[in-house]
């Protein structure tokens, strides 16, 4: 387990902003040497505390679907079933267990609002949902 610093801190939120900026320029803008920002970015990629360099198209660009979230509520020992009806639907963007009122959070993408209207009604069907709350992302920023 690595403990970050608030050099680490800021170094890895300068690489989610861009992972393509030149390590003279975090050093600059991190106010320490060459040599130190190159050895703090070797050692989180060393121990896993970054596991590597990505892409983030905007998604608000890329295409014209309707993007949600839904927060759905479980009832008692179905989860694993829920779950594993969930991961079968196509529109499903991503899924996550949490805790407190929400069981899941699902990310949802459809085409356009009737195809997204299906999906709505197809999750409220599945047994074990007792409750869900869907907010439509308009933007990311």
């Amino acid at each position: 387990m690595h403990i970050f610093d608030d050099l680490d801190r800021r170094l890895i939120a300068m690489l989610r902003e861009d992972g393509r900026v030149p390590i003279s320029n975090l050093a600059t803008i991190l106010g320490v040497s060459r040599a130190t920002a190159q050895a703090r970015l070797d050692r989180l990629l060393d121990t896993g505390a970054v596991l590597g360099f990505t892409i983030r198209a905007r998604e608000d660009h890329s295409d014209n679907s309707i993007r949600a979230m839904m927060l759905i509520e479980v009832n008692g020992r179905s989860t694993t079933a829920v779950i594993r009806q969930l991961r079968g639907m196509p529109e499903l963007h991503s899924l996550h267990t949490t805790n407190g009122k929400w069981d899941l959070v699902a990310q949802l993408r459809a085409e356009n609002l009737h195809d997204f209207d299906r999906v709505l009604r197809e999750v409220r069907t599945i047994e074990g949902i007792t409750n869900s709350e869907t907010s439509i992302l308009l933007s990311s920023v």
